[in-house]
């Protein structure tokens, strides 16, 4: 098996590779560093362009990367003029999966069942600021209003929710389980732009890395979650349900800004895909897998 770390840092994604190497020798798998800053919309159209290049097939893809900045004003944006928030969390990971779509299509139909999956990484920040009965509203995208790091935050962890359930929508036919999750809470860098107190409770109340890769590893690989019941994975490999009404399944509105911001970008290369999907790898078969950090 070939699994691809995808990352900002060389240097901090070889360390990582070197250390996984080292804790299983034995291991016969590779993994092979792609590089891809998705706060620039450019390196994700040339990462994925790299990986096509390289493969024939991809089984798996975790959505896994995320950034969470402070209450700058104004804040921060992407190279193309997203708030950071959202830019990165959201528009990155839709444009990824867009130009990923061909690939993943073909391996889904050579594949069994429920085997081929991409897996969202949401938070439990959603629950807290997501806008009542809609998830994440359209009209302050670019929060002219202004809005803490943490509700921005929040709200993009709202809008990977929403893409990922919308994307199972779309391609259930073509037989891509679309899962996303609440990884668990870990203790990681995400926080070094909090408050003092936000950062006391992530390290009294937060989980080891180690098991939020658990919830990831059951959203991507365990044969309870298949299409139709892969709604919202929760901390540490439980399953449950959770399927509030969001803007697409009310008026449509998330699914037109999505279509929007695929295609404002020279990178995007069009808007977003109506009939295929991206992916996953199945149980013990020789395939690829892709992971953003």
């Amino acid at each position: 098996m070939q699994v691809y770390v995808a990352a900002r840092s060389e240097e901090k994604a070889q360390k990582t590779i070197v250390a996984i190497q080292n804790a299983a020798p034995a291991s016969t798998g590779s993994l092979i560093f792609l590089h891809i800053d998705q706060a620039d919309l450019n390196t994700v159209k040339a990462a994925a362009q790299s990986f096509l290049a390289q493969e024939q097939k991809l089984d798996c893809l975790f959505n896994n990367a995320g950034v969470k900045v402070g209450d700058m004003v104004p804040p921060p944006k992407t190279v193309q003029g997203y708030e950071l928030s959202i830019g990165v969390n959201c528009v990155a990971a839709f444009l990824f999966a867009k130009l990923l779509t061909p690939i993943l299509a073909a391996t889904a139909s050579s594949q069994p069942p429920n085997t081929v999956r991409v897996v969202w990484l949401s938070s439990f920040a959603m629950e807290m600021y997501a806008h009542k009965a809609i998830g994440i509203s359209t009209d302050n995208l670019d929060f002219h209003e202004p809005a803490s790091g943490d509700i921005r935050y929040s709200l993009s962890k709202a809008g990977v929710w929403a893409l990922g359930v919308e994307y199972a929508r779309r391609h259930q036919a073509d037989g891509i389980v679309s899962v996303p999750i609440n990884p668990g809470n870990g203790k990681s860098e995400l926080f070094r732009h909090s408050s003092p107190l936000v950062k006391l409770l992530a390290i009294l109340l937060g989980s080891s890395p180690t098991k939020c890769a658990y919830t990831e590893l059951y959203a991507a690989f365990s044969p309870d979650v298949a299409i139709g019941n892969a709604d919202w994975s929760l901390s540490w490999g439980k399953y449950q349900p959770h399927k509030p009404p969001s803007m697409t399944e009310r008026d449509g509105k998330l699914t037109s800004h999505s279509c929007s911001m695929g295609s404002s970008s020279p990178a995007s290369g069009g808007s977003y895909p109506s009939h295929r999907a991206r992916g996953r790898r199945g149980y013990g078969r020789h395939g690829q897998v892709l992971g953003m950090e």
